[in-house]
């Protein structure tokens, strides 16, 4: 289920602090008034966040993190680094 995050319409509210988030299948009808001060709302667009690399990993970033590194000697063949 998509995250939708909603904000009042005009002023600010005690209850809900103005704005919210609510957990909402895509097949539920859009939201037209809070659930808690019966305010109006509006749907906010928001952003995702993605994990981004600084930097391409290395060997030994891999050895920290916990990972066996290998390398290919031959067909089936593998040698530990």
């Amino acid at each position: 289920m998509p995250i939708y995050e909603y904000e009042l319409c005009d002023g600010t509210c005690a209850i809900c602090g103005g704005k919210f988030t609510l957990r909402r299948p895509l097949s539920a009808p859009a939201l037209t008034k809070c659930p808690l001060c019966k305010k109006p709302v509006r749907r906010v667009f928001s952003s995702f966040n993605t994990p981004q690399l600084t930097k391409p990993l290395s060997l030994s970033d891999a050895k920290k993190a916990g990972f066996t590194v290998l390398k290919r000697l031959g067909k089936g063949e593998y040698e530990r680094q």
